[in-house]
């Protein structure tokens, strides 16, 4: 993703704000962007652009802000978009009525949902007071997701609101506002603002949404994604409100093929549901994979699975495959690897796979 801000990327957008104002200087824009780029990360060289705009074209903030609001449209991706609304957090803060009707606009081309958090901080109470503006207008998807994105507690890669973590209740009639909106850009937002307060104030979401029809199928989705970290915790009351509280009545088997993998192979678990009811049951599957650790301990991590309903004395199979591989947020080691079936928030079954060390396959091979 950091290559994104690629050197053709930045020598483009020198050529296109030079277009835009006689006073651009491209190759103090270049000079600053440029030099040292292969050591820099992905946020690092967003921010970089944002510092480089800002040395290149030394003009008062509201200039600046012209510049960049006819450059957003040009540069044609979501999140290279998010350049020039690191440039207003950065040297708008101090002008917010200038600064916050931009970041709605420059939202459209690259989210604002990280730049609007440096407003937060320096004033809640006045910038959510925007934020409810922009929840409330029918024609603009975009300034209604970030009136929700925006103010996440704890949104990824983002500046974590601590007055929000300690007390969300100020950003709530956002939600409410939101709760059965359109659109499923704004609706994912919504949920994903839920699951983050879910992680400090469980009861505060399951009170907020168990007054919301449910009957209304885009309500019903957000509360179903905004609790999906509770039902993975088997929280009695998020299972409930979600029809799955009752213990499932059934037989179950869980398998894993191949149980003698690589790193980088992929597994397949199959789970048979055998009813033992005679009535149909409302089943949130998910499995747990308890990761062998270097230490010997293993960690455990849900993942979900499937939301169903399981037909009275009926079976079904479920299948799911997962490749198993490093990536930036998990590094796996060889060993045992339990899996567990997980179904209402109980423990059903349970299988095993071995993941083989590189020692082995050398021997192997």
């Amino acid at each position: 993703m950091k290559h994104w801000f690629n050197e053709t990327f930045h020598r483009r957008t020198a050529a296109q704000l030079a277009a835009l104002h006689p006073r651009f200087d491209a190759a103090r824009f270049l000079a600053h962007t440029l030099d040292g780029l292969g050591q820099r990360e992905l946020m690092a060289r967003l921010q970089r652009c944002a510092d480089a705009f800002h040395l290149a074209l030394p003009l008062p903030f509201p200039e600046q802000l012209a510049v960049l609001r006819a450059h957003a449209p040009q540069i044609g991706h979501n999140f290279v978009g998010i350049w020039p609304c690191a440039h207003v957090a950065t040297h708008g803060l101090d002008q917010p009525a200038l600064a916050l009707p931009a970041l709605r606009e420059l939202t459209r081309h690259g989210s604002a949902e990280f730049a609007i958090r440096p407003f937060l901080v320096r004033d809640l109470a006045g910038t959510l007071a925007v934020m409810r503006e922009w929840a409330a207008d029918p024609a603009d998807e975009h300034a209604r997701r970030l009136a929700s994105e925006g103010c996440r507690p704890r949104l990824p890669w983002g500046l974590r609101l601590q007055a929000l973590v300690a007390d969300p209740r100020p950003a709530l009639p956002l939600l409410e506002a939101l709760r059965s909106d359109p659109s499923l850009y704004v609706r994912k937002s919504v949920a994903n603002h839920l699951n983050d307060i879910t992680k400090d104030h469980p009861e505060l979401v399951l009170d907020l949404v168990s007054a919301w029809d449910r009957s209304d199928p885009r309500s019903a989705w957000i509360v179903r994604h905004g609790l999906r970290t509770l039902v993975k915790r088997a929280h009695p009351r998020a299972l409930g409100l979600l029809g799955a509280g009752a213990a499932p009545r059934l037989r179950a088997t869980l398998a894993v093929a191949p149980r003698r993998i690589r790193l980088g192979d992929t597994v397949t678990f199959t789970a048979k549901l055998l009813s033992d009811s005679g009535r149909a049951q409302s089943l949130i599957v998910d499995y747990v994979l308890h990761y062998a650790r270097a230490s010997g301990r293993a960690s455990a991590k849900v993942f979900k699975w499937a939301a169903l309903e399981l037909p009275a004395g009926k079976e079904l199979v479920l299948t799911k495959r997962q490749t198993i591989r490093d990536f930036s947020t998990r590094r796996h080691h060889p060993g045992r690897h339990r899996v567990e079936l997980q179904v209402n928030g109980r423990r059903l079954a349970e299988t095993a796979f071995t993941l083989l060390g590189q020692e082995v396959e050398k021997l192997r091979e």
